[in-house]
Parts: structure tokens; sequence; C-alpha cells
């Protein structure tokens, strides 16, 4: 079940987010809401009000090399904003 979780997000906007206990994970993009709920009350012990899914395409990426133009995409992917119940927290940096 935990291996739907890939990796939490840890920027400006989600690390100010945290104080109304709204916590970013990247995710499996097969995983519904469920799993991802019990994914997260699984590995961090605590419980789950709301979940808030996304689905990002890839971004367009374009460079001029030696050769010319190269083209592509990155990678796909799926974002989940969980709520947590008031009272709980998640650190992310009690391992360092």
């Amino acid at each position: 079940m935990a291996t739907n979780i890939i990796k939490p997000i840890i920027t400006e906007k989600m690390t100010a987010m945290a104080d109304k206990h709204r916590y970013g994970f990247r995710v499996d993009k097969r995983a519904n809401k469920l799993e991802i709920k019990s994914a997260i009350e699984s590995l961090y012990g605590v419980s789950v009000a709301d979940i808030n899914t996304m689905n990002y395409i890839g971004k367009k990426s374009v460079r001029y090399t030696k050769r010319g133009f190269s083209s592509g995409r990155k990678n796909a992917f799926k974002k989940a904003i969980v709520t947590l119940k008031s009272g709980d927290t998640i650190d992310f940096f009690s391992n360092i």
C-alpha cells in the first residue's frame, strides 16, 4: 500500500500550507484517493480528513544543440494534497 506514495513535495508553497495541516505528495498515477489515504495513515500515523488530487501532463521542453533542435516532454505525474485532522502534523525533517 505504501508504494503509492513516491515522495513528499518540499517547496516554499507547500511548507506555507503546512500551517493549515495540508501536505503535498507525488503519488502513483494509478492510485485513487482511498489508497492514498490508507498509505499516508500507515506511513505517518496520522488521520486524514481530505484529499485533493491533480494530474499534471509533462511540460514541453525544447533546447538548441549542435545538431539542431531537440524537443520532447518531461515526465507526467500525479500530485495529492492531503489535509490532516486538526492536531496532527507530519515532520519530514525529523530523521535528518
